[in-house]
C-alpha cells in the first residue's frame, strides 16, 4: 500500500510543470502561436487540485490560445476556459500576488468586448500593496518585470516596484 500511494506521488510530481520555466515562458507565449501552444501543452495536466498558481497559469495559457483559434467557436471555448480556471484560482488563493499579476495581465490584454477587465485596478493596488511583503525573489522578479511594461501602472507606481 505505501509502494502505491509514493509512487503516485513520484507520478504527479514527475508530471508536474516546472514553475520557473512557466514564469519564464508566460511573458513571450502570445508572441507566436508555436510559443503559445508550446506553454498550453506543458499546463495541460494541471488540475484544480494542483497548485493554484499553476492553475492560474493554465488559465491564462488558455487564454492565449484563444488568439490563436480557429474560428468564433474555439477563440470564445479557450477564452472561457482561461478566464474560468484564473477566477477559480483567485477564488481559492486571493491573497496570492503571483495569480492576481496573471489575472491583471489577461484582463489588461483582453479585448474589451469579452468584458473580463473588472479586475485591473483592485488587483493593481494589491500589487502596489503586497509587493514589498513577497518573500520569493522569483515571484518579486515576475511581478517587477509585469509591471514595468504595463500601461496601468504609471511612472510613480513602477518606481515603487
Amino acid at each position: 500500500m505505501k509502494f502505491l500511494v509514493l509512487s503516485f506521488l513520484y507520478c504527479t510530481l514527475l508530471f508536474q510543470p516546472d514553475l520557473t520555466k512557466i514564469r519564464a515562458e508566460y511573458p513571450k507565449a502570445s508572441q507566436s502561436e508555436e510559443l503559445a501552444k508550446e506553454l498550453y501543452k506543458s499546463l495541460l495536466p494541471v488540475t484544480k487540485g494542483d497548485s493554484k498558481v499553476l492553475v492560474a497559469y493554465k488559465g491564462a495559457a488558455s487564454t492565449i490560445m484563444a488568439l490563436f483559434g480557429n474560428g468564433f467557436k474555439e477563440k470564445t471555448d479557450f477564452f472561457n476556459k482561461g478566464r474560468d480556471l484564473l477566477e477559480y484560482a483567485v477564488k481559492e488563493d486571493p491573497s496570492n500576488i503571483e495569480i492576481r499579476c496573471i489575472r491583471m495581465s489577461v484582463q489588461e490584454n483582453s479585448p474589451n468586448i469579452v468584458g473580463y477587465r473588472d479586475n485591473i485596478e483592485e488587483d493593481k493596488k494589491f500589487i502596489l500593496i503586497n509587493y514589498k511583503h513577497t518573500r520569493s525573489k522569483e515571484v518579486k522578479t515576475f511581478v517587477r518585470n509585469y509591471a514595468l511594461q504595463s500601461d496601468a501602472f504609471d511612472d510613480p507606481e513602477k518606481q515603487k516596484l
